[in-house]
């Protein structure tokens, strides 16, 4: 590689949401998401892009660190992926293995495989060992606790008749009115339609087995994040006590944690970010072990870097269809018959927008001149 440049960009959202992490008084309303942007060059001609992101607090961390390793980066070879991450997980060992150190090497995981997808002139997805061409898709913005049910219902059906294959309702309220709004949401779409619920870690044990049972007559494709994300114990005893399948893992920031919850049998679907563990390599592990242990893998957030991995698992899982990076980039990826289709462009198909510029906070370019 000859030449690393990071940038950090902070993305407006069209409007602030809210889920249970606000009306628990945890976070305050989501407003726009801090991404630092990677691209890698080598002699080649070649550039790999990949990127990371912070909701809230963080983004500038993210910067900081990917500045401060890019270095590491220049005269390696492009296609020792492997040995690249390993090289800048231990460049800052002190600090940990998870968290900001992993989320921010993470940008450059995904550009050298970007690159390297390039290099044999497939997507990303064909490079991993593609099993299918389009992935199953559930659509969170339109659920948010902040949204009135009216609105929910409306922008549901909206979402599902552009071709959507699912729709993601915020819980972790008051307990009752939780119940009132999936039921009302199941009534208005039927029966066929898959609905996920989300917590946001709300609940305690008790809670989320007593606030379960009562939404088990409604089908749910899966509870998400009913508990406290780390705790293993809890997500496994209420997998046993429910008949509905239990998901969570994208709040974990490291493969090890989620190799917990799947030796432990704590969930039925697990859901990693590739982004917040450290990128393409440790997600490939995890989704190995579930596949191996008979776990549905639903990664979290980022669609346009989710949908060539979730292509590349043997077991068909979700992708969660999000737009909120999309101003960000040029391209879009399509919706059919309930599915996102996979990009057939080089790498991941995309090309950062020239309007991105409005966003931009800070950017280095490595070596510097």
């Amino acid at each position: 590689m000859t030449r690393v440049r990071c940038a950090l960009y902070r993305v407006p959202l069209k409007e602030p949401v809210s889920d249970a992490k606000v009306t628990t008084g945890r976070q305050r309303p989501l407003g726009d998401v801090d991404v630092v942007v990677a691209h890698v060059a080598t002699a080649d001609g070649l550039e790999g892009l990949g990127f990371s992101y912070s909701k809230r607090a963080g983004g500038p961390a993210l910067f900081a660190h990917a500045k401060q390793i890019a270095p590491l980066l220049v005269g390696e070879d492009a296609l020792d992926t492997g040995r690249i991450w390993e090289k800048l997980l231990w460049a800052a060992a002190s600090v940990g293995r998870q968290g900001v150190a992993v989320q921010s090497l993470a940008a450059f995981d995904v550009a050298l495989h970007d690159r390297k997808a390039k290099l044999a002139g497939i997507s990303l997805a064909k490079l991993l060992g593609s099993h299918r061409d389009a992935v199953r898709c559930y659509d969170t913005t339109v659920g948010f606790l902040s949204a009135k049910l009216e609105t929910v219902i409306a922008a549901s059906e909206r979402s599902l008749a552009r071709g959507m294959g699912g729709i993601k309702l915020k819980v972790g309220g008051e307990p009752r009115e939780d119940v009132a709004r999936v039921a009302a949401v199941r009534k208005a779409l039927g029966g066929d339609v898959a609905i996920m619920v989300d917590a946001n870690q709300a609940w305690d044990r008790a809670a989320a087995k007593r606030i379960g049972r009562r939404l088990e007559e409604y089908e749910l494709t899966w509870i998400e994040e009913p508990l406290d994300a780390y705790d293993v114990k809890g997500h496994a005893a209420l997998r046993n006590a429910l008949d509905t399948p239990i998901a969570t893992g994208e709040m974990l920031s490291s493969a090890t944690d989620l190799r917990r919850l799947l030796e432990a049998d704590a969930v039925d679907v697990i859901q990693p970010d590739a982004v917040r563990i450290g990128g393409i390599t440790p997600y490939r592990r995890v989704s190995d072990l579930a596949d191996e242990l008979g776990v549905t893998v639903a990664p979290h957030f980022a669609t346009q870097l989710h949908v060539h991995l979730a292509a590349g698992q043997p077991r068909e899982g979700w992708v969660e269809w999000f737009d909120w990076l999309d101003p960000l980039f040029e391209e879009r990826v399509e919706l059919r018959d309930g599915k996102v289709v996979v990009p057939d462009r080089p790498g991941l198909g995309l090309t950062v927008s020239p309007r991105a510029g409005e966003w931009l906070l800070s950017a280095a370019d490595l070596p510097e001149s």
